[in-house]
């Protein structure tokens, strides 16, 4: 693990900390009584209180995301991309071309997608799904919500006042990810002429006409923003 990848995530888990830099590594401290030590080897210490944080950045730490694989050709690498550990929870409609090409642009930033669609059922309703996924004890910590222009409607009476909507469904899954990650960890990406629901102008949305690709500067300020450490040579 790198110092990047360790603050990417104690951010990602709102952590407060200093930043000290020692003989051959960093130190963090943080302000629950946490301290972590990262060398340059990528070995991390845990010491301090024995909290949750502490019993997180242990486990990534020993998890095989973290470790450099040997080389046969000589000493163990360091990982070349920086990842943050949390993976970002993807929300669509029936536009799968756009869903690939999120997906995709995800895991350019290093990252990792989880798709609602593509999760094993395991007897669970789509709810359920999006309890287990997110909020505070789930396994994202960022989602992106795709409006895109799968259905129509109007006013009742007022057909003429037709426009594009994304599936109710999807409003439905926008309004529970809100809900259970905040507005900062939830990035609306909407395609051009789609109706946005009237509850969202206050939020923060990101536009795009023909393609996801459009939103990807926006997306990363947005992810940077809620602590993510993304990779941008790829980008």
């Amino acid at each position: 693990m790198t110092a990047d990848e360790l603050k990417g995530l104690l951010l990602t888990n709102g952590a407060i900390f200093k930043v000290e830099e020692i003989s051959n590594g960093t130190l963090f401290r943080c302000s629950a009584g946490e301290v972590f030590a990262v060398y340059n080897t990528g070995k991390v210490v845990v010491q301090g209180k024995k909290t949750d944080l502490a019993r997180t950045i242990r486990s990534h730490a020993e998890g095989p995301i973290c470790r450099p694989s040997p080389s046969p050709a000589g000493p163990p690498q360091r990982p070349s991309a920086v990842t943050s550990a949390r993976p970002v929870f993807i929300v669509y409609g029936h536009d799968q071309p756009a869903r690939e090409k999120l997906e995709l642009l995800i895991h350019r930033m290093g990252l990792k997608p989880i798709v609602l669609q593509n999760l094993p059922a395991a007897g669970d309703t789509i709810i359920e799904k999006l309890e287990k996924y997110i909020g505070e004890n789930g396994e994202a910590g960022f989602a992106c919500v795709l409006l895109t222009p799968d259905d129509e409607g109007h006013k009742a009476g007022v057909p003429s006042a037709k426009k594009p909507r994304a599936r109710q469904n999807v409003v439905l899954e926008l309004g529970m990810v809100l809900a259970r990650l905040g507005r900062r960890r939830v990035a609306i990406l909407v395609n051009q002429g789609v109706e946005r629901p009237s509850d969202i102008d206050g939020l923060i949305w990101i536009g795009f006409e023909r393609d996801v690709d459009e939103a990807k500067l926006k997306l990363l300020q947005s992810l940077q923003a809620a602590g993510y450490v993304c990779r941008t040579d790829a980008l």
